[in-house]
């Protein structure tokens, strides 16, 4: 609870206690003594009966009321007339207004303590909405914690000098000590250390590093200390572009909250408009037929119109009960960037899979060398090859070889098909079948589950390489509550027909596309997005380094293992942030509770509204029952909201 919660929650308890002592003494005074009929008011003779209590009210108005009334005047001033500051004003004022006039004219007042009371509920909704923000923002901004604060840097003199993280430049040189975070992304190029990744992973468990290992802005380092060459600048940097979604998780409005702000915009003014009429048109008509004019009786139904009128509860309720379906995402470790999304994601049934580092763990781990009398010629033409690139094929294909690495040779990669790499007289090809057939390399064609990386030395087929991925044990659940919701579930991969086929039928996913280029699954899922219904959401789900433009283009971007890739944290629409195929079950789980909860929160919001507002009109209710139309309906809605921001064991 902040500073200025705590002070408001004095306030209003206060001012609680100072109201029931003194509604409780005039219910006392009228019920216990004869001769003080009209409780407080009958204190003071004559016709002035009315000024104590409307003092002692006015008090407790003023003390908890008058930022509500100071709103009211900023907004009247800067032409901003209908907002629920203006109706709470206008209702308690004509309230004590009718106060005094039956003072006056029966001395008896009645509203000054039920315009009292109004402002008290109205507080006490908005606190409880400031505080159902703050948990949900809480939830939210608890990625906040990774904002590194300072950097060490080296400096001209060869001395560390602490800077502010902005002022690195991609080369400099950093140390972390043990405790601190790591400021910005780069490659450890001195000491070896345990980082506690929680913040960004969500793993528990320490993640050893050495050197030259990449580490990302905002894990911890916990043991030893580290120097790290500076990859990226700091607006650049993993945590920036978190901290920036974060900070931006309810920038694009759901079709729900737009309804809501268009709804209140035109609702408010016409309320107002009914107020003034049911306040003046009976009575004259009334009075001019009977000569029986009830100006009081008529004004108090107006002001009781006017209070229940106000949509406080719509308008806090809604956009809160999406944002604590963010924040309860993010407990769960999913950023989402919007609502919108959030509502979208509640109606996804086509889900669209990249195999590579999603469905699979992207582990790749060479099986088979062909043949085997050549396998270390293969191992180290191949590793010589792929030297320089960070694929995790390539990544396999050295960790077999374990031996130096020749980087001399010109590489040049030919997207989708391989590596040609050349030095002095000798050209090396390393890739799947596509590049056999570009360079017209003769082959035989293998009948394996796995990835086959053929390696061809001046065009003589020297043999073959076996990779094989291993299966998330999360995809089988996931593809399984996909199929149990009636959606679909689609594969597109790289991977030849015979791998792409094996991986389909090991998780149930009847529909496939095999042996795609990048640009060949954009042009996929292009058709999906053209071929499907209209109330059709199609998610894309990608590990978010070569699948961005796919990304883009889908009614939903899901990025798996996002952390540390620009690209998923630009082009996604939702990250997540543990790399757990669980997690979309669970953000499937939340968005359909918010999506409930806002439905719950606006047919029960509406629905007694209109009943009190057409009970007021009718002069069967009084203003106590507005007062829970109002404020009462907004701090239920309010707590309801607040049930969206839970966490999934």
């Amino acid at each position: 609870m902040t500073k200025k919660q705590k002070r408001n929650l004095k306030r209003i308890i206060i001012s609680t206690i100072l109201f029931l002592i003194v509604k409780i003494t005039d219910i006392i005074i009228s019920n216990c003594f004869n001769n003080y009929p009209n409780g407080i008011a009958s204190l003071i003779p004559f016709d002035f009966g009315w000024l104590l209590p409307f003092i002692l009210y006015f008090i407790i108005y003023i003390y908890i009321g008058h930022d509500v009334l100071k709103k009211a005047f900023k907004n009247i001033i800067n032409g901003q007339l209908f907002d629920e500051n203006f109706l709470m004003s206008i209702a308690t004022i004509g309230a004590f207004g009718l106060g005094i006039y039956t003072g006056i004219t029966e001395n008896k007042p009645e509203g000054f303590d039920e315009g009292c009371a109004v402002l008290l509920f109205y507080q006490l909704g908005e606190w409880f909405q400031g505080y159902a923000v703050g948990k949900s923002r809480k939830s939210i901004s608890s990625l906040m914690d990774i904002r590194p604060d300072y950097a060490n840097k080296l400096n001209e003199n060869n001395e560390f000098e602490i800077v502010e993280p902005e002022l690195i430049n991609v080369g400099d040189i950093i140390l972390v000590k043990p405790g601190e975070k790591i400021p910005l992304d780069g490659v450890i190029i001195k000491g070896n250390t345990s980082l506690d990744t929680k913040a960004l992973t969500g793993e528990a468990l320490p993640k050893e590093v050495g050197i030259d290992d990449e580490v990302i802005s905002g894990t911890i380092n916990l043991t030893s200390n580290i120097e790290i060459r500076v990859s990226k600048e700091y607006s650049e940097s993993t945590v920036a572009k978190i901290l920036d979604l974060v900070e931006n998780a309810s920038s694009y409005k759901s079709k729900s909250e737009n309804f809501i702000t268009k709804f209140s915009k035109y609702y408010t003014p016409i309320v107002v408009i009914l107020a003034f009429i049911l306040a003046i048109i009976p009575p004259i008509v009334v009075g001019i037929s009977t000569n029986n004019w009830e100006w009081s009786n008529w004004i108090y139904r107006a002001l009781s119109f006017l209070v229940v009128s106000c949509p406080c509860a719509l308008v806090i309720s809604i956009p809160l009960s999406f944002f604590a379906g963010i924040g309860g995402a993010s407990n769960n470790g999913i950023l989402i960037k919007g609502s919108s999304y959030l509502e979208m994601l509640n109606k996804a049934n086509i889900f669209v899979f990249d195999k590579t580092g999603t469905l699979t763990k992207g582990n790749f781990k060479v099986i088979e060398v062909y043949p085997n009398e050549k396998k270390d010629e293969i191992l180290q033409l191949a590793a010589n090859a792929e030297g320089l690139s960070n694929h995790p094929i390539a990544k396999s294909i050295k960790e077999e070889y374990s031996k130096k690495i020749d980087n001399s040779y010109i590489i040049e990669d030919i997207s989708g098909k391989g590596i040609k790499a050349i030095k002095d007289n000798e050209i090396i090809l390393c890739g799947n079948e596509k590049l056999l057939d570009l360079f017209n390399i003769k082959y035989n064609k293998i009948d394996v589950i796995g990835t086959i990386v053929y390696v061809v030395k001046n065009n003589e087929l020297l043999g073959h390489i076996v990779i094989s991925d291993e299966i998330k044990p999360e995809a089988y659940k996931l593809i399984d509550y996909i199929n149990s919701i009636n959606g679909r579930a689609i594969m597109l991969t790289g991977d030849n027909e015979k791998i792409a086929s094996s991986v389909a039928n090991s998780l149930h996913i009847n529909e496939y596309k095999a042996s795609l280029l990048p640009q060949d699954k954009a042009l996929e899922v292009n058709k999906l997005l053209n071929n499907k219904n209209k109330n059709d959401i199609l998610c894309f789900v990608g590990d978010g380094i070569n699948d961005a433009p796919v990304l883009m283009a889908s009614d939903i971007g899901i990025s798996m293992g996002g952390i540390g890739s620009d690209a998923a944290i630009e082009a996604s629409d939702i990250v997540l942030m543990h790399d757990n195929l669980d997690s979309i079950i669970k953000a499937k789980i939340i968005a359909k509770k918010t999506m409930r909860i806002v439905l719950e929160n606006i047919i029960f919001a509406l629905g007694i509204k209109i009943a009190i507002l057409i009970l007021s009109a009718l002069g069967i209710t009084n203003m106590w029952f507005a007062v829970f139309g109002d404020v009462g309906v907004a701090v239920i809605a309010i707590l309801n909201a607040m049930r969206a921001n839970y966490k999934i064991k």
